[in-house]
């Protein structure tokens, strides 16, 4: 790679193929701010093939861009790995479930965040240069996350490219996340759909959803009974079907059957008395995704300590929801194959017509008696 202060010649590779032109400097060359690269655009250095270009241009693989001389910016400092101790990378290895080409799969430990924030210093995404070989080597990065107190499946995109293929497979929503839950209760309905909208709770700070019918965002969510202890907690399997905060919790909570140990949701009603753990009992089951490399991602994370004796206390059988998944939404039906299904029916109908028809006349050949005057 040539030095800030010559022209510099990339060519773009598999992995930023769709990127916009402004995210491939921040990944690349994070030290040109984005001031420099608009101006850079406005008077033509950057070219693209040849060609003038502008910030929000996608690149496509194969392509040459052409870089201008200079554009560092003198205060901002590079980043550098954060040296882990010894105990982090064993940490880092030991929530590993799965690893391929252009994904880490973890199995997150309740208690632990996904993200850093104020006062949270450990956090998963602090963890991910136990998996970052080399100093040139991109660090793996997070495509979505797990409340802090919620266990299980978390995916980690080894590269920048995987990690926009991945991002678009969860926000496109056809990445399958099954999770498993026991709560205070059992429903009524045995198996359906909770389709109820979120808003951030007001006075809450943002901390905190609710159900907003008026101003809430769409939020969906399938869920099924596995199994019940008499009629005060059950084991559910859920899928949500959009990802808005703490939408498991906050639907359940709704529903009338807080998850137990979701204070936060449920207030005491949310736990139970004797030995169960006072724990969130929520946890990352299964995650089904499609991978770069072809095919399926499919993974499945082990329950925590705490969930784990809790099923075996209410003498609940994990083998009783891998064995009979939700079942998948059919696929709509074609114009073509309604029309089928209208002819099939009105077929039926008349069959199932012939006989009264018949039985109605009671004269040779199915006419009708002459009624005497």
């Amino acid at each position: 790679m040539k030095t800030s202060d010559e022209v510099r010649q990339f060519t773009i590779a598999p992995d930023d193929d769709g990127i916009r032109l402004d995210r491939w400097f921040k990944r690349h060359l994070p030290q040109v701010g984005f001031g420099t690269v608009s101006k850079w655009a406005r008077t033509g250095q950057i070219r693209v093939d040849g060609k003038r270009a502008k910030p929000d241009d996608r690149l496509e693989q194969g392509q040459q861009l052409r870089v201008p001389p200079g554009g560092d910016t003198p205060d901002r400092k590079p980043k550098t790995k954060r040296p882990l101790t010894q105990a982090e990378v064993e940490q880092a290895e030991g929530m590993v479930v799965q690893q391929t080409p252009s994904a880490i799969v973890l199995n997150k430990p309740p208690g632990l965040a996904t993200q850093g924030g104020t006062n949270t210093t450990s956090h998963v995404d602090g963890l991910l240069d136990a998996f970052t070989p080399g100093e040139d080597d991109p660090r793996p990065r997070l495509v979505h996350r797990l409340d802090k107190d919620t266990s299980g499946i978390l995916l980690i995109a080894r590269t920048p490219g995987s990690a926009a293929f991945f991002s678009k497979r969860f926000s496109g929503r056809s990445a399958k996340k099954i999770y498993w839950a026991l709560v205070i209760g059992v429903p009524d309905i045995r198996e359906g759909t909770i389709d109820a909208p979120l808003a951030k709770q007001p006075g809450s700070g943002g901390e905190k959803m609710h159900v907003d019918h008026e101003g809430g965002q769409p939020a969906k969510t399938k869920y099924r009974v596995v199994e019940s202890a008499g009629k005060k907690v059950s084991w559910l399997e859920l899928q949500p079907m959009t990802g808005r905060t703490h939408q498991l919790r906050v639907h359940c909570a709704a529903m009338g059957h807080p998850i137990v140990g979701d204070g936060k949701y449920g207030g005491k009603d949310a736990f139970l008395t004797g030995s169960i753990s006072r724990k969130m009992h929520l946890h990352a089951r299964r995650l089904i995704i499609d991978s770069p490399d072809g095919g399926k991602l499919d993974a499945v994370a082990d329950l925590p300590e705490h969930f784990a004796a809790s099923m075996e206390q209410l003498g609940f059988d994990e083998a009783a929801s891998d064995a009979t998944p939700i079942r998948d939404d059919p696929p709509p039906k074609s114009r073509e194959e309604k029309k089928q299904q209208a002819r099939q029916h009105a077929k039926t109908y008349r069959k199932s017509q012939r006989g009264p028809r018949r039985g109605r006349g009671g004269g040779a050949g199915g006419k009708p008696k002459g009624r005497g005057k």
